[in-house]
């Protein structure tokens, strides 16, 4: 963990700005006017009903920590160079270099800059809604102010949210910080505690009685989240849903996720989302999924699911045989298992024709690939399997729903919250929801969420590698059935989802860095010295 402390101006956009030296006083209304756009009703409203886009296509954006994060977690297996994809993918893993010119410098730094220009954007436009009240002007009504003044809020706690997500500091942006100030960086944990704060805020605006008072109100616009009409109720149960899932992954440790306030986590979980958030991309609204839609489409090396953690679904005993390989001479093998989520049959040729093309049957996510496009790779990542859960909207040229927050995400927050705090009965009628809708079977009543639910390997799943030496299975545990629910449900949504939940659970591959350092290019505008990432995970769970 860093911490730092100094004034001088975040990220090059300030800096930028301040360097232009004399300029003409002749004003251009071609170009954006950035006092302009904050001085009306119309502009303020604009200004926020365009956060939402920013947001998500940041996320999703293929140059970016969260695409190194999708290979370091095993979410994904690339051989290909671009993105940092191989250079994540090796094992024994290296540091994040941060020294100048390194081969990622661009995706390190892009969700860092874009992440913070939202926080600003957002803030800045909250501020604007602010003086414009005070000074007895309105977006329309007392409704639709706190319609615009609530999205504000709830896009500015996600980018904070996921700045602590991913790197050990940033720079905290409210509504309080002048636009002309830049904060000093702070810690991970204190950048998360301002992004639930922001959410705290995005609710009580949505509940306050102003928001029923007028026109205009709730539901939000469906431009904001493309396609999406979101009611008030629902904006409520978001907002909660994205604090417990941010309050759980900022911890880089199991020690830290173990002191994670459980109780808070279960109760916004609960009050969360009860089906899946989607999102509209493609079609010209200019909302995309970049990676999860288009790039782990494109055959020949650009993804594979590599059995390290896919692998547990198997009953066929493949999975065994395969830990039991040298780990880079190991090969791709046939997962036979009960999980609906993946092609059925005990033959490659079985589950081919199980999965034919692209476009799954609903509910399969899972296709073994035609041979032809297999790629040659020994090692972890060889895979027959592919994560095809978008593939109708990938053949309607990138257009269609995305997952942005699966509702068993939530559920599995709340079970996880459960197993902590020992109500293991509430866990496992969560965990077994998800479970039988897949073809699993349901866990029994346990008095452990650390032992094995069977001793039956013929059916049971997940198969999780067994101390000392990892070479053998053992069935899963209540916490391991949690997990890799967890895993297959949110693979390919959200963001970060994967690599907070391995990293807190003692998951991830040995030594494999868990979180970015500040991008060597703001370290530079501070003023400051830059460093790399060598906050490394020890040994865990699996003895990857």
């Amino acid at each position: 963990m860093r911490n730092h402390v100094t004034r001088f101006a975040t990220a090059g956009a300030l800096l930028g700005l301040a360097a232009c030296g004399e300029r003409l006083d002749i004003a251009n209304v071609n170009n954006p006017d950035v006092a302009r756009a904050y001085a009306t009703p119309a502009g303020v409203e604009g200004v926020i009903a365009g956060l939402g886009v920013q947001l998500n296509n940041t996320q999703r954006a293929t140059e970016s920590v969260n695409t190194q994060a999708k290979i370091l977690a095993g979410e994904t297996f690339a051989s290909v160079a671009n993105f940092g994809m191989a250079a994540r993918a090796v094992i024994p893993r290296s540091v994040i270099s941060n020294e100048l010119g390194n081969d990622n410098q661009t995706g390190n730094l892009a969700n860092f800059n874009q992440f913070s220009r939202v926080t600003r954007t957002a803030s800045n436009a909250l501020a604007a809604l602010d003086r414009l009240v005070a000074g007895g002007g309105t977006l329309g009504s007392p409704a639709q102010n706190a319609r615009g003044k609530a999205f504000g809020y709830y896009i500015l706690g996600q980018a904070l949210g996921y700045l602590s997500l991913a790197y050990d500091s940033a720079a905290i942006v409210t509504p309080a910080t002048p636009s002309d100030v830049v904060p000093g960086l702070s810690s991970a944990a204190a950048v998360n505690a301002a992004a639930l704060a922001m959410l705290d805020s995005a609710i009580a605006t949505a509940n306050a009685p102003a928001a029923t008072s007028g026109s205009n109100g709730f539901p939000l616009p469906n431009t904001w989240l493309n396609g999406q009409s979101v009611t008030r109720d629902q904006f409520i149960q978001l907002a909660r849903s994205y604090k417990a899932r941010i309050r759980a992954g900022v911890a880089r440790t199991p020690a830290q996720r173990a002191a994670v306030n459980w109780t808070e986590v279960i109760a916004d979980a609960n009050a969360g989302i009860k089906s899946d958030f989607t999102v509209n991309v493609g079609g010209g609204s200019g909302w995309t999924a970049q990676f999860d839609l288009t790039q782990i489409y494109v055959v020949g090396g650009w993804h594979s699911m590599s059995p390290l953690y896919y692998g547990m679904a198997d009953v066929s005993g493949g999975y065994q045989s395969w830990l039991a390989t040298p780990r880079d001479s190991r090969n791709a093998f046939l997962v036979v298992t009960p999980d609906k989520r993946w092609p059925q049959g005990t033959t490659r040729a079985a589950q081919q024709a199980n999965t034919p093309s692209n476009t799954l049957p609903p509910g399969v996510y899972v296709r073994n690939r035609p041979t032809g496009d297999d790629v040659p790779i020994a090692g972890y990542g060889d895979s027959y399997y592919d994560h095809r859960r978008y593939g109708a909207a990938n053949l309607a040229a990138n257009t269609g729903p995305y997952t942005e927050m699966s509702a068993t995400e939530i559920a599995m927050l709340a079970a996880e919250g459960y197993i902590r705090t020992n109500n293991l009965p509430a866990a496992i009628a969560l965990v077994n929801a998800s479970r039988v809708r897949n073809g699993l079977d349901a866990l029994p009543a346990l008095t452990s969420a650390t032992t094995p639910y069977s001793t039956d390997k013929s059916t049971c799943v997940p198969q999780v590698p067994q101390a000392p030496n990892f070479t053998t299975t053992a069935c899963g545990s209540l916490l391991e059935a949690m997990k890799y629910e967890k895993r297959m449900e949110t693979a390919f949504t959200g963001y970060f989802i994967w690599f907070a939940d391995n990293r807190g659970w003692g998951d991830l591959v040995e030594g494999t860095v868990v979180e970015w350092p500040v991008p060597y290019q703001e370290m530079q505008a501070r003023q400051q010295t830059y460093y790399n990432g060598t906050n490394r995970a020890a040994r865990g769970t699996y003895g990857f």
